[in-house]
């Protein structure tokens, strides 16, 4: 037999159709290698960028807010006296003072007349009140509405439009991020009844009280931020009477929006600045 009769015969077309495969392969891997590094570049930006900005931002507004009512208490304290102005506790059955015409059912001699200036309308996405929870470390404004763009995302919470300023008779409802973009709200099934809430705006310091806690409902329980609140999803939860009522409400199980937490104060103190 010829001595090259048991060599194997390697055509071109074998060697293109390797390449092709490996080209391909190796293309492949670049892609998935590429789509990954973004993947990775977006948890980044989502759990540490928007944070960290978010926070940023969030700490220079409440410092604003403190200047802005820093240099009107002084204005204010140029024309008169200097002493301090006294807490008024907040009775269970009693509206908070109010500066106007006193609210129905109030007992005018069990409500001090004129403890505090009432709140002026904030404009829409206009901060204007700040949040402090003790137990969570928490310090970050309050802005009017929930929009994700000019509130939410921004690091603050959001106030339910339609729903009650702080003090008043009614409920006054919140709304924060659980996760990413500041996540004020993010260790909120910390708090027990019984802890702080307090609420400054320019003209006075409202101090709430935990009182319940809803560890989950559904996403459209609107009961929740009425003037009673009361979950239409697990009645068991609410009131059934008039009060002082603040509402702090966030996504929940974390990094999904799937469910609501709700938890629930009651206004305990007014201290007029």
């Amino acid at each position: 037999m010829p001595a090259w009769s048991g060599a194997r015969v390697v055509r071109h077309s074998d060697r293109r159709r390797r390449a092709r495969r490996r080209r391909a392969l190796w293309g492949g891997g670049e892609v998935l290698v590429t789509v990954g590094v973004l993947l990775m570049l977006l948890v980044v930006h989502q759990l540490w960028w928007t944070n960290r900005e978010a926070r940023r931002a969030a700490e220079r507004q409440v410092e604003a807010l403190e200047r802005e009512w820093g240099s009107v208490r002084a204005g204010t304290a140029g024309g008169g006296g200097g002493a301090a102005a006294p807490t008024v506790s907040a009775p269970a059955a009693t509206p908070a003072p109010d500066a106007g015409a006193s609210d129905a059912g109030s007992s005018p001699s069990r409500a001090p007349k004129r403890s505090y200036v009432p709140v002026v309308l904030p404009r829409r996405s206009q901060a204007y009140a700040v949040l402090t929870v003790p137990r969570l470390g928490l310090r970050v404004p309050v802005a009017e509405g929930v929009s994700k763009a000019d509130v939410l995302d921004k690091g603050y919470v959001g106030h339910y439009r339609g729903t009650q300023q702080p003090g008043r008779v009614g409920n006054f409802a919140l709304a924060g991020h659980r996760n990413t973009h500041g996540e004020p709200f993010r260790y909120l099934p910390r708090l027990r009844r019984g802890d702080d809430i307090e609420v400054e705006t320019r003209t006075a310091t409202y101090t709430y009280d935990v009182d319940q806690i809803l560890p989950r409902t559904s996403a459209t329980d609107s009961g929740v931020v009425r003037a009673v609140p009361r979950s239409l999803v697990r009645p068991a939860y609410g009131y059934d009477e008039p009060g002082h009522y603040i509402t702090l409400t966030t996504c929940t199980p974390e990094f999904t929006s799937r469910y609501r937490m709700v938890v629930w104060g009651k206004l305990v103190s007014v201290r007029p600045r």
